[in-house]
């Protein structure tokens, strides 16, 4: 099998650890090499936080290069921009339709490109995007934006049960949340 690759993209406390380790997991489960790897930048303060989740039958480096990424799942649409050159052709973004002001914004310096999904659909940019935050809420908690994004993302993995997906919440979620993070994620899927 030829190697896959998801990059997730977000700012520090949004919960793309959690989503790398989730899809991770799957994917161990599923017989698959897997590569994880997480580039955290200055997510401690807002910043860009990057991680690669890429699986086949072998894979030798954990990085994703540019052109290469058959997903982009973005927790914030700046983000989707920022990252949108590593997508390979016919690859596809998966996008939390919300804003989160990056430092230069907040300090006034500069101003948010508000029609950054629309100048990149314009150029044939493959966008899924949605409203994660609102379904998170309707979960039970704004941090599950994360696994409502993992469950729009599963529908492009129809090869992959919803039971696996589920067992591998159980593997990955602290107990106590489970049961809200398996609502949002059903609820990104559109179940």
């Amino acid at each position: 099998m030829k190697t896959k690759n998801v990059m997730i993209v977000g700012v520090g406390g949004q919960g793309s650890l959690l989503a790398s380790k989730l899809l991770g997991h799957l994917l161990c489960e599923e017989g698959y090499d897997v590569k994880v790897s997480e580039v955290h930048g200055m997510s401690q303060r807002g910043g860009s936080v990057v991680t690669y989740v890429r699986w086949g039958d072998r894979v030798d480096s954990p990085i994703i290069d540019w052109g290469e990424a058959d997903f982009v799942v973005s927790f914030e649409k700046l983000e989707a921009a920022r990252w949108v050159s590593c997508l390979r052709e016919g690859g596809r973004i998966v996008v939390n339709d919300r804003e989160t002001d990056p430092m230069p914004v907040i300090t006034g310096a500069a101003q948010y490109p508000h029609e950054v999904l629309d100048h990149l659909a314009a150029k044939g940019v493959l966008i899924d995007r949605m409203d994660a935050l609102a379904l998170a809420e309707q979960a039970g908690s704004v941090k599950a934006v994360n696994l409502v994004l993992m469950g729009r993302l599963s529908k492009y993995f129809p090869e992959i049960s919803m039971d696996k997906w589920m067992a591998a919440i159980e593997a990955c979620v602290k107990p106590k949340f489970v049961d809200m993070n398996k609502k949002a994620f059903a609820l990104g899927r559109g179940e």
